[in-house]
């Protein structure tokens, strides 16, 4: 196929994540202030959009507490720099199973199942731009772990998107999850031109060589927007592998916490990596304002 390089890309920030990295790296930011100030750093770095999780600001486990999303996103939206808000709603369709031989009852320890309406309640009270909706269930990295996204519950978590005029960005971990968001433009529960990302490498998803990152793309239909990124040590490759393919890109902490070899990152220094990246390709960053005119974006203030 022919090279359709994008000339003009938007950088997502992804701040903090809900693995189990907090320890890992000092930068990885647990408090609402940590995770609205190094967004805002992000943002004056060149990233367009900070794509935020919360966590517990004590033990840094991932959390689902409106009043820790309220406080994120005031923060930034009270900041003086702009930026294009996208809050997960990822979490809370994680199933563990217990032993082979015995996998019922599920375990307490990791499971956290709850409703559509549950799962979408910081996005109507925080009423950020964008939300993610993770298109598919999948093993998810640990032994036994399922991350649970029903057809019915993608149905019923994607019309409340819609209808709170949040934009989705479909989470796509592999093609069949490409082929049912294009089920749910078809079914009128999402809009289109649609909003994708393309998580590559994530196990056991969609691996991250290239061959299937193109079939990835592939299945992308022409007039929705794209971006993609890699973990770890790839995450700076698939900056220009998605700029290449006509994309946009996303980098920070929730994905890889290293600069370099030992050295260990902040997002602001991972997202100025990938402007230098992008414009040495020849492309131009551009900026929230640009992101929402191109994604028909309205930013408005969360209810009172």
């Amino acid at each position: 196929m022919p090279l359709t390089m994008n000339r003009e890309v938007f950088i997502t920030c992804a701040v903090t994540g809900s693995g189990g990295t907090q320890d890992k790296s000092p930068h990885v930011p647990r408090s609402p202030k940590q995770i609205a100030d190094s967004a805002i750093a992000a943002a004056k770095a060149g990233a367009a959009v900070v794509h935020c999780h919360v966590r517990d600001p004590k033990t840094g486990a991932p959390s689902r507490d409106l009043a820790l999303y309220r406080e994120v996103t005031d923060r930034i939206r009270d900041a003086a720099v702009d930026v294009v808000l996208n809050l997960t709603a990822g979490m809370g369709g994680d199933m563990v199973f217990g032993d082979v031989e015995a996998p019922l009852p599920l375990k307490d320890a990791g499971t956290d199942m709850i409703g559509a309406s549950a799962r979408v309640a910081h996005v109507a009270e925080c009423l950020p731009e964008i939300c993610t909706l993770d298109c598919g269930t999948m093993n998810f990295a640990e032994a036994d772990y399922v991350m649970t996204n029903t057809p019915g519950m993608l149905t019923a978590m994607g019309q409340m998107m819609t209808d709170l005029g949040v934009k989705p960005e479909i989470e796509a971990f592999d093609t069949g999850h490409l082929w049912y968001a294009k089920q749910l433009v078809k079914d009128g529960v999402l809009n289109s031109p649609a909003l994708v990302q393309l998580c590559m490498g994530v196990p056991w998803g969609a691996p991250d060589d290239l061959n299937t990152f193109m079939a990835m793309v592939n299945n992308v239909p022409d007039d929705w927007t794209f971006s993609a990124f890699g973990l770890g040590r790839h995450q700076m490759p698939y900056v220009a592998a998605s700029v290449l393919a006509g994309g946009n890109v996303r980098v920070g902490l929730e994905d890889n916490l290293m600069l370099d070899r030992g050295v260990l990152a902040e997002n602001y220094q991972l997202v100025d990596r990938a402007v230098g990246i992008i414009e040495n390709l020849g492309a131009t960053v551009i900026g929230p304002d640009a992101v929402r005119e191109k994604l028909g974006l309205v930013k408005r203030a969360p209810k009172a």
